[in-house]
């Protein structure tokens, strides 16, 4: 047994439909993956190729459980998300292999200050206070990839107090999951245990204490929880 001088952390786990515990290593996001997203947000969507940022392992908020209202922010975002959990790792992935590697399917939320974002990107400073704080990101159940067909395709929804905010499908993402794969894998190695949040549709918008947000992804699953 290892002597560890303090209490090693637990291990972060999704649970997985049917039973079993997927554990977590890195969770990657990627930013402005939905055409209309990206000029909600002021951006080109044709403009550059994907681009990454990550969350803690243990920014991750189980399906049901409440999300405290984070401090420093008076703009609290909700991004719905396909999110695609790694099953076997690579490095230069080539796109034509990249969903082999894939395990599984949850749907997501990317939880965002956004007043903190909107400073980060003025200030040309790091994105993590805005999009790395504890509790960022919601995640359902995972399904197993051989229970969704290929090609990836469906609503992508999020209601809040069952008024909905964002609709989309998940085949409208710019760069599609394999494309997203090849890419990130040049700049890391990818291992068992990785998640890619692949952004988000348009309708993004605050939320504040007491607001339950609901999303769906159709074939793969849902999410939910509750601001406190």
């Amino acid at each position: 047994m290892p002597n560890y001088v303090i209490s090693p952390p637990p291990q972060v786990a999704v649970p997985v439909s049917g039973g079993g515990l997927f554990p977590v290593r890195r969770v990657y996001c990627v930013g402005r993956n939905y055409a209309e997203h990206a000029r909600e947000m002021g951006h080109d969507p044709n403009a550059e190729p994907p681009f990454f940022f990550s969350k803690p392992a243990d920014a991750l908020v189980l399906d049901g459980a409440s999300v405290a209202y984070p401090s420093q922010t008076a703009n609290f975002h909700h991004e719905i998300e396909l999110v695609a959990a790694i099953g076997t790792g690579g490095k230069d992935i080539a796109v034509e292999d990249a969903l082999t590697h894939v395990w599984g399917y949850a749907a997501g939320i990317d939880l965002t200050r956004r007043d903190l974002q909107a400073w980060a990107k003025k200030a040309a400073k790091p994105w993590e206070i805005a999009k790395g704080f504890d509790h960022s990101a919601p995640i359902g159940t995972l399904v197993k990839a051989s229970a969704v067909p290929l090609p990836l395709r469906g609503r992508i929804e999020l209601k809040v107090n069952d008024e909905m905010r964002q609709s989309g499908d998940i085949a409208d993402m710019i760069w599609d999951l394999a494309h997203v794969i090849a890419e990130l894998s040049k700049y890391f190695e990818l291992f068992p245990g990785d998640l890619i949040f692949t952004g988000t549709p348009a309708g993004v918008s605050a939320v504040v204490k007491g607001d339950r947000l609901e999303g769906t992804i159709a074939g793969i699953g849902t999410v939910s929880t509750t601001i406190s």
